[in-house]
């Protein structure tokens, strides 16, 4: 599995910004988003221009402290909703000339300094999720492109061990248990995982949760092993769709899975 590049990334703001704004001009804004509990077509909406402006402000101004999420110029979602459209292409296009001009310098990115590039992937994934949640709300199906589903399965699977404190392990898996996913699309058709596969372990150890990507660790080693197509995968994992979706297969402890789900939210 090869990651996206950065262009890849800026592409896919500009794109499911385009479709999201393309379901809000179309629907009722007061819509209710499901997989968002107590948001509106239009909180999502002002949420996602908001979160691109925020971004483009840290990166623009090559910051190296957490900038206010509310102190991002022109935040305001437009009363008109022949202006809304626009408004949220806008951000995307702010956000993606920001990260653009920064090239790799170094600016804020939650906690620590990180080439302006972070930005890149972690604003196309925010934004293919929140596409999916207006697709969602509307009865649209959802499709995600497989490379990026897949590595929007490691950075959340990243986000979901690397911050958790010791002693929380136990929350979402039990210690000494493993749980093993792969994005079959993403993956050698044959042979053993590799390092470039789209394969993960993951780990409950008494230090804590460790991630093992590209494992030679088969399935069937794992306590519980879940697969599926990266997009239906991904979508499972961050409970926008069921665990019980028809495209994915879960072999062994189904409960382990369940309760990895919840005490893992996105």
């Amino acid at each position: 599995m090869q990651p996206p590049g950065r262009d890849q990334y800026l592409t896919e703001i500009r794109a499911s910004t385009a479709q999201l704004a393309d379901i809000v001009s179309g629907h009722d804004p007061d819509l209710p988003v499901p997989t968002c509990p107590d948001w509106t077509l239009r909180q999502l909406a002002t949420h996602l221009g908001r979160v691109h402006r925020w971004a483009a402000e840290i990166v623009s101004t090559r910051a190296t402290e957490r900038i206010p999420f509310n102190s991002a110029p022109d935040g305001k979602y437009p009363a008109e909703p022949a202006e809304q459209a626009a408004w949220l292409n806008a951000g995307a296009s702010r956000v993606i000339a920001a990260i653009t001009d920064a090239a790799e310098a170094p600016v804020w990115a939650f906690g620590q300094l990180a080439p302006a590039s972070f930005w890149a992937r972690r604003q196309a994934h925010e934004t293919m999720m929140h596409r999916a949640d207006a697709e969602l709300a509307v009865g649209r199906d959802v499709v995600l492109d497989a490379g990026l589903a897949a590595d929007g399965i490691d950075e959340w699977l990243a986000m979901a061990t690397g911050y958790r404190r010791p002693g929380d392990e136990s929350a979402a898996l039990r210690v000494g248990a493993a749980l093993h996913l792969l994005a079959e699309d993403s993956a050698p058709a044959a042979g053993e995982l590799t390092s470039e596969s789209g394969g993960w372990v993951i780990t409950s150890t008494p230090d804590g949760l460790t991630m093992q990507r590209g494992s030679a660790q088969r399935a069937g080693d794992a306590d519980v092993a879940v697969s599926g197509p990266a997009g239906r995968l991904l979508l499972v994992l961050v409970r926008r769709l069921p665990a019980d979706d028809p495209a994915i297969a879960v072999t062994g402890d189904a409960a382990l899975f369940t309760g990895w789900l919840a005490a893992t939210p996105f």
